[in-house]
């Protein structure tokens, strides 16, 4: 099996208008009746990234279910929950659904993550533990997170905390690289890896040289570059309305193709995740890579992506079907 897993970020996007409905999934409308969504995804990709986990803690039953769905080698990147990472956010949720009367103190206590919390999100991926398909976390931190004294001590806290598990590590604020022996000491210390991405560059992003800090495993994230909807934008998703050309793909597929030379495993996910975008850019990646492009795509995804035309497999409609048999 190869050491190099390309995947998306999530698999499941229903609604919006970045939906994967019509465009790489079947519209609701006409789609089987027991259509599978993580199944279907497996035939195309052998890994993906679970985003899910961020808003709420995983639950064993759930993770088995992923893991009974997918086939033998199929691995999962879960991502931290957002009470180890983002306490701002997990506070704005605590506050919101507490009495108005209760106290900042109350709220600071609730947002601390806890032992039971560490062991809650352990218990939930036992499954993908048990049958070899847990694949690295992912710490990511928000741009606010920047280095200092105490920054460095939970973020040691909280690797030392998931050690035995292989833990990538996404740092966005520039006073982690301008710190840059600093930080791939600490990093190093917990072998974790530095998550390398790529996203719109702003005056106090993260610098990176893409290269591997450990030689466990390498992991890149690609975000997209709508760099005018990266901090204004009317949904969410519009953040991640982006296609990379084949092009802007070669700088990191050229960086991917070599890391898998020095490290055990690469893991390359694409998080432009609107409209499909993520899963255009994986494919490509992998054209370029030269690695299998498997699965069939159905001809809506063709329409809207021509430069995977004869890339990929495609589904035929059913009058091409049809046309075979004369």
């Amino acid at each position: 099996m190869s050491n190099l897993r390309i995947g998306t970020a999530g698999w499941n996007y229903p609604s919006g208008r970045g939906t994967w409905n019509g465009v790489f999934y079947p519209a609701r409308r006409g789609r089987p009746k027991n259509f599978d969504e993580l199944a279907y995804y497996a035939e195309h990709f052998d890994t993906v990234e679970v985003n899910s986990t961020f808003y709420g803690q995983p639950r064993a039953e759930v993770t088995a279910g992923w893991a009974s769905r997918t086939p033998a080698g199929f691995e999962f990147a879960v991502k931290l929950y957002q009470k180890f990472t983002h306490p701002r956010m997990f506070k704005a949720r605590v506050a919101k659904s507490m009495p108005g009367d209760s106290g900042e103190d109350s709220i600071e206590a609730l947002a601390r993550p806890t032992g039971v919390d560490l062991d809650e999100f352990k218990r939930g991926l036992d499954p993908l533990s048990r049958s070899g398909k847990l694949g690295p976390l992912l710490a990511q931190f928000p741009a606010s997170f920047k280095r200092s004294g105490g920054a460095e001590d939970y973020l040691s806290a909280l690797l030392d905390a998931f050690s035995g598990y292989q833990v990538a590590v996404e740092l966005r604020h520039s006073s982690w690289s301008d710190a840059f022996g600093e930080t791939l000491r600490l990093l190093n210390t917990f072998k974790a890896a530095w998550v390398q991405i790529d996203e719109p560059k702003f005056r106090f992003s993260i610098r990176q040289n893409y290269l591997p800090n450990v030689e466990g495993f390498y992991y890149m994230r690609l975000h997209g570059r709508n760099a005018e909807k990266w901090w204004r934008h009317d949904k969410a998703e519009d953040r991640y309305d982006y296609l990379y050309s084949d092009e802007e793909l070669r700088e990191f597929t050229e960086t991917a193709g070599a890391t898998r030379e020095l490290v055990k495993k690469t893991y390359l996910y694409t998080n432009n995740h609107f409209s499909a975008k993520s899963v255009a850019n994986a494919a490509m990646i992998k054209r370029q890579l030269g690695e299998p492009t498997e699965g069939e795509y159905p001809p809506e995804f063709i329409e809207r992506f021509p430069e995977l035309a004869g890339a990929v497999n495609c589904r035929p409609t059913l009058l091409g079907s049809a046309l075979t048999d004369f």
